[in-house]
């Protein structure tokens, strides 16, 4: 592909190192996961990776060599000198704010990794902002690219679960403190997308946690109305280990069958309602680019580019970020409160 046709892509976010790549470990740090931004962007014909923006000279000059690109430790320089088609965005998750603003301020496309903030007041300044400037602007809940999630997804559109009536998502390994809830926005956040996707808004929730291992309300259990009628649950820890089998678990119940997803990228069953003959999936032998967790991320880059390149909203758009901002306040307000809450109460 001629450059005049490539895109150019620039990364905020140099930490990590090179071993992170395909490490199940290092993808629990948000610098380990910039790598995998890292890769994509340089292994990608279509596109010029053109930048790598860290704080520290030394590392961020490390890793741009790595890959073959330019450094910069400040974003407005590199925003002026390159003028990059997408920002992608991936910074430790108390620290997305700042730089998210800067680059929605100066007007450039970005993809940013979840959660969106912390704060409702710093999301609604966000999405404000790009509203504002009718700013293409992404978030990478790249669970939805996971083959088990499309499958439950097509079901679902399909017809073959009827009406859902119950939902539940089930999602637990280590984590550090930092946040007193720090595992219901961070990492939760892909949960109540998930099940915002599959099925609908989230009404309502009553919630109950506990800090009985310190550092926070490192546990939750969350009981959940939708619009639609539909009930659900959400479970998440970081009381747990991602090195247990089943970590993670979500199933869809309807009127006329189940859906159930096994490990994100691991499985997919369906049992259509009074039969005990179901069907499933499971990656074949030489499927690796459906069985690699992180491989879910490149799908969903495939979408942004094309949307981008096709003058389109964004396939995951930040509002869906906003979103699961909101069921988690609600969450922490009816916790605190000992009453249901719900979702967008101040």
């Amino acid at each position: 592909m001629s450059a005049a046709n490539k895109l150019k892509v620039a990364l905020i976010g140099a930490g990590g190192s090179a071993e992170a790549i395909g490490s199940p470990a290092g993808f629990r740090s948000a610098g380990s996961w910039g790598m995998q931004h890292a890769r994509i962007w340089s292994s990608r014909p279509d596109v010029d990776f053109c930048a790598i923006v860290g704080r520290d000279e030394a590392r961020t000059r490390a890793k741009a060599d790595l890959f073959g690109t330019r450094a910069y430790t400040s974003i407005a320089d590199m925003l002026e000198r390159e003028t990059p088609d997408l920002v992608s965005l991936c910074l430790p998750n108390q620290g997305h704010f700042d730089a998210t603003l800067q680059v929605i301020r100066a007007g450039f496309p970005l993809l940013v990794e979840k959660p969106l903030v912390f704060d409702l007041r710093e999301a609604d300044e966000l999405m404000n902002e790009a509203a504002k400037r009718g700013v293409f602007f992404a978030i990478n809940f790249n669970h939805r690219y996971a083959k088990p999630a499309e499958l439950a997804k097509a079901a679902i559109l399909g017809g073959r679960l009827g009406d859902v009536t119950f939902a539940s998502w089930r999602f637990g390994g280590e984590g550090g403190p930092g946040h007193p809830h720090a595992n219901l926005i961070e990492t939760q956040c892909h949960g109540i997308d998930m099940l915002e996707y599959l099925c609908g808004p989230i009404e309502s929730v009553m919630a109950e946690m506990t800090d009985m291992t310190g550092g926070g309300y490192r546990t939750m259990s969350l009981a959940l109305r939708f619009r639609s009628g539909a009930v659900g649950s959400l479970i998440g820890t970081y009381d747990s280990s991602y090195a247990y089998p089943d970590t993670h678990r979500v199933e869809i119940d309807g009127t006329r069958g189940r859906s159930v997803i096994h490990d994100t990228v691991k499985k997919y069953t369906y049992h259509a309602a009074g039969s005990e003959i179901g069907e499933s999936w499971e990656a074949g032998y030489f499927n690796d680019a459906d069985r690699e967790f992180h491989r879910t991320f490149d799908k969903h880059a495939d979408a942004v580019l094309a949307a981008l390149r096709a003058g389109e909203a964004p396939p995951v758009g930040a509002m869906a970020g906003y979103r699961a901002l909101l069921v988690a306040d609600a969450a922490v307000r009816s916790f605190e409160s000992g009453r249901r809450v719900a979702v967008g109460e101040r």
